[in-house]
């Protein structure tokens, strides 16, 4: 068995819950963490003064104190705290870096709970079902745990079953976690360009089709299918009769992990040849069928003693629909031809770019990312160094990437590593170079004359609008003869100061009634009237208190302007 948690006790790790207890358990690391962000940029935090090293030293042990926490609190921050780790485009560098660490390897739960779930979920008793079954489970994950076991015909299986009580305590996690999100959304700093809610949901899907046994299980026979041409591609095998939405039974197939490089070589194998694979595999899974693995860690992969990648762990998937490969191939185009504003539209288009009134800093951004990454040959260039670059692009401006496509970035980065790992020699785009030859030749005719398909559609886009343009052009008029067209001119500068007076009429308005009621506390005071006096000091300094955030905010934008 893995040895990769402590041995601590976990509050979590039962059968019953008590919502108020997890309701205060999440609250208060909400909280705390709210804190330590306000704090950061206080530059009297940090002791002799604020520089870039001691904030980059506090990114970091930010982010280890979240990683530890949300294993603290359990399967559903863990699991949310590996799905962040995939958003670059939200989170700092440092925070992703440390979620991606996140291993989800706790305390396993007894074997007289396996017996019980077994026996809810199958119907019949651990010996009724298998010839011999391990007590002693092969590894502990947050969500369940894998025992190896035989059937009464003689095959190796692994049998998997989910933690107990795993779904009571999503639902509580869940809703409690649905009021922080909805909190973050309407925040006036961190809610505003980021979609929280649409994330929350999109985790709760992820979240309940990982602990749907079957869902996986179906997911495995699809990815087997896939692959039924390739023999150097092993999926294990669902065993149906053995299998609930609780337990799930797969042939039992051991490999080398694909990360144990001085293993695989002492084996005879060639890491070379292994390294390509894994690439090769994982494009064909992306661009060939559109359902890919969403989960690629080295965990997940493993070499058998014939050389053949075996995967496994089909709890979260991935799928492209066709439009979106055109609308990727939109912005390919746009990024071969080095063109802004095409990349900009496809994205929106795509969903991963919100628009928003002014669009020109986007592009500006889009357009120097476009300038700084088509200098080098594709071939020549790194997965992880253009998602790196294109998150810290991303990072505060209003993309928001779906969570197929961090996931797709995600594997390829990882992917990547590995190769690297078994040959240092690997390019992950110089395997890839084909695939997106093929992709683009698929869509456009003949590899020969793509650029004639593309100045040919470019053409047939420009006639239409010059043939649409007469009846826009009436329609235009019309509106204009109904008065139905307003014209709306906006001056920045003009707000900006207009905005600034009013606060500063608000502060006058603050510091006379701070004064009145000071005043009048004080007269109270001296005619002995404590209670009152009391009362009209409390309303003094509650309104000071706004007076005081209202000259912070003044200050904040001189500094800006």
């Amino acid at each position: 068995m893995e040895k990769g948690y402590s041995d601590k006790a976990y509050r979590w790790n039962s059968e019953n819950y008590s919502r108020r207890r997890r309701f205060l358990d999440i609250w208060s690391f909400v909280l705390l963490l709210m804190f330590k962000l306000w704090r950061y940029n206080k530059s009297w935090s940090y002791p002799g003064g604020v520089t870039e090293a001691k904030q980059a030293a506090r990114r970091k042990a930010q982010a280890v104190w979240i990683r530890t926490t949300l294993l603290d609190l359990g399967p559903t921050f863990i699991k949310v705290g590996q799905l962040f780790s995939t958003r670059a485009d939200i989170f700092p560098s440092e925070y992703v870096e440390e979620l991606a660490k996140l291993q989800d390897k706790v305390p396993a739960f007894s074997y007289e709970q396996v017996e019980t779930i077994i026996e809810q979920e199958l119907g019949k008793k651990i010996p009724e079902l298998y010839q011999s079954f391990e007590p002693i489970p092969l590894a502990a994950a947050s969500l369940g745990q894998v025992h190896k076991a035989v059937l009464h015909s003689g095959e190796a299986v692994v049998v998997k079953v989910q933690r107990p009580g795993l779904k009571k305590l999503f639902e509580i996690d869940l809703q409690i976690l649905k009021g922080i999100t909805r909190y973050f959304q309407n925040h006036p700093k961190w809610g505003r360009g980021r979609d929280w809610l649409g994330i929350y949901e999109e985790c709760c899907r992820i979240l309940w089709e990982e602990i749907d046994y079957l869902n996986e299980g179906r997911n495995a026979d699809t990815f087997r299918r896939n692959f039924r041409s390739y023999e150097w591609v092993k999926v294990p095998r669902v065993y149906w009769r053995y299998t609930s939405s609780r337990v799930v039974t797969l042939e039992y197939v051991p490999g080398i992990k694909i990360s144990q490089y001085e293993a695989i070589e002492a084996a005879g194998l060639d890491r070379k040849v292994i390294a390509r694979q894994g690439a090769e595999a994982y494009l064909h899974q992306l661009l060939n069928n559109g359902f890919f693995h969403a989960d690629p860690h080295p965990g997940n992969i493993a070499v058998s003693p014939t050389g053949a990648l075996i995967f496994y762990d089909f709890g979260m998937m991935g799928r492209i629909k066709t439009n979106v490969r055109e609308g990727l191939m939109q912005t390919l185009f746009g990024i071969a031809s080095k063109d802004g504003d095409r990349v900009v539209k496809s994205l929106v288009d795509l969903g991963a770019l919100a628009p928003t009134e002014d669009m020109g800093p986007v592009r500006r951004s889009v357009q120097y990312m476009l300038d700084h990454f088509m200098d080098q040959p594709f071939e020549n260039q790194s997965v992880a160094a253009i998602s790196d670059d294109l998150y810290e692009i991303a990072y505060d401006q209003p993309f928001r990437f779906p969570a197929t496509f961090t996931f797709v970035m995600r594997a390829f980065s990882t992917l990547e590593g590995v190769g690297k790992g078994l040959d240092p020699e690997f390019n992950f785009m110089e395997v890839a170079k084909p695939y997106a030859m093929q992709l683009m030749t698929n869509m456009n005719g003949s590899e020969g004359n793509t650029f004639l398909n593309e100045l040919s559609r470019q053409a047939v886009q420009v006639s239409s609008t010059a043939l649409g343009l007469p009846r826009r052009l009436e329609e235009t008029l019309e509106k204009l003869e109904r008065g139905d067209i307003r014209v709306r001119v906006r001056s920045l500068e003009t707000e900006r100061l207009l905005r600034r007076q009013t606060n500063v009429q608000l502060g006058t308005t603050y510091a006379v009634i701070v004064a009145g009621f000071t005043l009048s506390a004080t007269i109270l005071l001296v005619q002995k009237y404590v209670w009152l006096a009391t009362i009209g000091f409390i309303i003094a300094a509650a309104v000071s208190g706004l007076l005081i955030r209202l000259l912070m905010r003044l200050d904040r934008y001189d500094r800006m302007s």
